[in-house]
């Protein structure tokens, strides 16, 4: 299954007062799991950024200057050809949704119908009731990284919402597939990020009487042991 997690930075917070989108980011993944495909732009929103976005994006005037305006095809085609017909996840997707439909009505495209949408807010509120459901706080809940997430960027942030949808979902074990459950081309896009490995290895637990013990039993056994052969 095809879906795209994404998000917005955008001027301010009401898209019907004026405030435009800034940035645009947005993560493919097919089975609740990145493929590596992302798209990526910064816009040119034709009005000043506000204070507030600044000091949460690190996003300003002078970045956004020579960048295209929302109605260049860089941007709103070229966002188009990459959801496709896709869900769409957003953590608090009714807001984000309303910048894009926003953007959309002023260059005369359809809007995006909000039973496309799935909302990681709405999902969290109803998993975890009474506890907070900002994107930092799953995040912290679910153990995922936020070392690269010094400021909020349209598509760190739809990166690590990738990460949570998959845990809100039921985590690895709810995404995991047999093999030849799996078509060769959707093989080709998983692309399966590997755990780092433990810094320093764990100590053993048994005994030094009880190691010594066992290296005289398999003396014993001669080369019938396969392992023998390699690590000799």
């Amino acid at each position: 299954m095809r879906e795209i997690c994404f998000d917005t930075e955008t001027t301010g917070l009401n898209a019907k007062e004026g405030d435009r989108i800034i940035e645009l980011g947005a993560v493919e993944i097919v089975n609740l799991l990145p493929t590596g495909r992302e798209f990526h732009r910064l816009i040119y929103p034709e009005r000043a950024v506000s204070a507030d976005t600044v000091r949460i994006t690190g996003i300003t005037d002078k970045m956004l200057a020579g960048k295209p305006v929302f109605s260049d095809p860089s941007v709103h085609q070229e966002f188009l050809d990459f959801i496709g017909d896709a869900p769409l996840v957003a953590h608090n997707a009714e807001f984000d949704r309303g910048f894009i439909n926003e953007e959309f009505r002023r260059i005369g495209l359809p809007e995006l119908s909000k039973d496309r949408f799935v909302d990681t807010l709405a999902i969290a509120k109803n998993k975890y009731p009474g506890a907070s459901a900002t994107l930092d706080a799953l995040c912290k809940r679910f153990d995922i990284s936020l070392a690269s997430r010094d400021v909020h960027t349209a598509v760190v942030d739809s990166q690590l919402l990738a990460a949570v949808y998959l845990e809100l979902q039921g985590g690895r074990e709810h995404s995991f597939v047999f093999e030849d459950e799996v078509d060769e081309e959707t093989k080709k896009q998983v692309k399966r990020i590997p755990l780092p490995q433990r810094p320093n290895k764990l100590p053993s637990l048994i005994t030094a009487e009880e190691n010594e013990a066992h290296l005289k039993f398999v003396d014993t056994l001669g080369d019938a042991p396969k392992w023998k052969q390699y690590f000799s």
